[in-house]
């Protein structure tokens, strides 16, 4: 994904020229991070329904989790976070190598 759509994605992922399944597991992980006690098993069955694996699911569960914990250690803490540059080139080496 290039600059342009992330940033796209960022101001209104429901708009973003995005697959209805990239907008789905959006949308499924918005509500479980804004309303967590109102997420039911039909909001995954509807994502599902899309062709998103189960296993992708909660990939996408797992690694939104995570970032909202830290970020809510981060404001708990008052821990800097870097400028967006800094993240930059953590994303190229990701990209490149992956989660090794």
């Amino acid at each position: 994904m290039g600059t342009e759509l992330t940033q796209q994605v960022l101001d209104d992922y429901e708009r973003a020229p995005i697959s209805d399944k990239l907008r789905a597991t959006l949308g499924f992980l918005k509500k479980l991070t804004l309303t967590p006690d109102d997420v039911t098993a039909d909001d995954a069955r509807q994502v599902l329904a899309l062709g998103v694996s189960k296993a992708a699911l909660a990939d996408a569960i797992y690694v939104a989790s995570t970032f909202n914990l830290f970020d809510r250690l981060a404001d708990t803490m008052g821990w800097d976070v870097p400028p967006a540059e800094a993240f930059a080139a953590s994303a190229k080496r990701l990209i490149a190598r992956g989660y090794v």
